[in-house]
C-alpha cells in the first residue's frame, strides 16, 4: 500500500481543531495551528474528510505519485 502525505500550512491554520476531531490518530495541535502527527501515513478517508473540512483549505493531502488528493479545487 502507497503512503500518501500530509502537509499542513501553519501559516494559514487557525488551529480550529476541526482535523483533530476527525482525524485524531493523524492531526495534533501544537503551538494553537496544526501539525501532522506523521507527514507519511496510510491511506485513510478520515485524512481527506479532515482537509476537506478545513475552513482554511490548510491542509494538503498527496498520493505516492503527488497526485492532490484533498482539499479538491
Amino acid at each position: 500500500m502507497s503512503e500518501w502525505t500530509i502537509e499542513v500550512d501553519r501559516g494559514a491554520c487557525l488551529g480550529t481543531g476541526m482535523c483533530t476531531s476527525i482525524a485524531p490518530d493523524h492531526f495534533r495541535l501544537e503551538g494553537g495551528t496544526s501539525t501532522p502527527v506523521k507527514a507519511g501515513v496510510d491511506p485513510d478517508d478520515a485524512v481527506v474528510d479532515a482537509a476537506e473540512s478545513c475552513p482554511m483549505e490548510a491542509i494538503l493531502v498527496r498520493s505516492a505519485d503527488g497526485t492532490v488528493l484533498a482539499p479538491q479545487l
